[in-house]
């Protein structure tokens, strides 16, 4: 469902920003690195635990979205990212704790073409099908 340059561009980054939703839905939104495996994100940490990502997650506020993003150039203005809105579950991998990262849809811009192509944006949306 990524295209070659999306799958490109996301083996090239290693920041981005997780939004979760407490129980009393409060928004939070946290810088975190991430692994791409298999059409997944993985997050992990040293301390996931006590993190509110983390305990939002397992108190069972599954919704999650994940935005990765730069700049390419800033004379010309340039940016491009991937933006995902998907579920999330905890998962063990080697002892450690990890947030897995299932995609229902992505957004990308600035990965395939110019974001602001002729004036105008360009964002290219793929629904992920999980049959």
């Amino acid at each position: 469902m990524f295209s070659d340059n999306e799958i490109a561009y996301l083996a090239s980054q290693r920041l981005a920003r997780i939004a979760t939703v407490s129980s009393a839905m409060q928004p939070d939104v946290s810088p975190v690195g991430f692994q791409f495996e298999g059409g997944r994100f993985i997050v992990s940490g040293l301390k996931l635990k006590p993190t509110l990502k983390y305990k939002n997650v397992s108190s069972g506020n599954t919704k999650v979205a994940l935005v990765i993003d730069d700049l390419a150039s800033v004379s010309p203005w340039k940016p491009r990212g991937i933006k995902i809105h998907g579920t999330a579950e905890i998962d063990e991998v080697d002892g450690r704790e990890i947030i897995v990262i299932r995609v229902n849809t992505h957004w990308s811009w600035g990965v395939e073409s110019d974001a602001l192509e002729g004036g105008n944006r360009s964002i290219r949306k793929v629904e992920h099908d999980h049959n």
